[in-house]
């Protein structure tokens, strides 16, 4: 069955995209939701026709999205996890918790447009944001264990403090 999307789904399609889908799914959830329709001969016209005069409007949207995209380049997370003793989080990470991390860093972006698989080990991992059909954005995510971060954190803070001691007794020395 052939559906012309009202709205973009992800996974499926973007909006006006004319997808094949099960005929159940269309029937029972895409149609009577309002989250496209049947595309028949006459409803491809209008869609045709809509998108002709839309054109400028669609410029504008996807230089929005790229702007976005643009501020989200460079951004890498770091998420700390309650960890058990052979490296498996409690809980997992997935999308809702990347978009929390973002939100504290500045970028409220809709978990919904965020795709990753959940991360239920330490490591590196990828999420995706979809701005756009033609925009996406990757974003390195990397799990690491709660209590080791501080750690790491002490031991950094420790070499810098050790340095100008040692500059300090030898200006006393002389």
């Amino acid at each position: 069955m052939e559906i012309i999307l009202k709205e973009d789904i992800i996974g499926l399609g973007y909006k006006n995209d004319i997808v094949n889908v099960k005929s159940g799914y269309g029937r029972n959830y895409l149609i009577p939701q309002g989250k496209g329709v049947i595309a028949s001969p006459s409803a491809k016209k209008v869609l045709a026709e809509n998108l002709k005069q839309q054109a400028r409007k669609l410029a504008a949207v996807k230089a929005e999205a790229e702007k976005k995209a643009e501020a989200l380049k460079d951004v890498a997370l770091v998420i700390e996890m309650k960890v058990s003793a052979n490296g498996v989080t409690y809980g997992s990470v997935n999308a809702a918790t990347v978009a929390a991390e973002l939100e504290k860093k500045g970028f409220a972006i809709d978990r919904k447009i965020i795709t990753m698989a959940d991360a239920k080990k330490l490591g590196d991992y990828s999420a995706t944001v979809h701005f756009h059909k033609e925009v996406l954005v990757e974003i390195p995510v990397k799990v690491v264990a709660e209590n080791a971060a501080p750690a790491a954190v002490e031991a950094a803070e420790e070499v810098p403090a050790e340095a100008p001691k040692a500059e300090e007794t030898a200006a006393t020395e002389e």
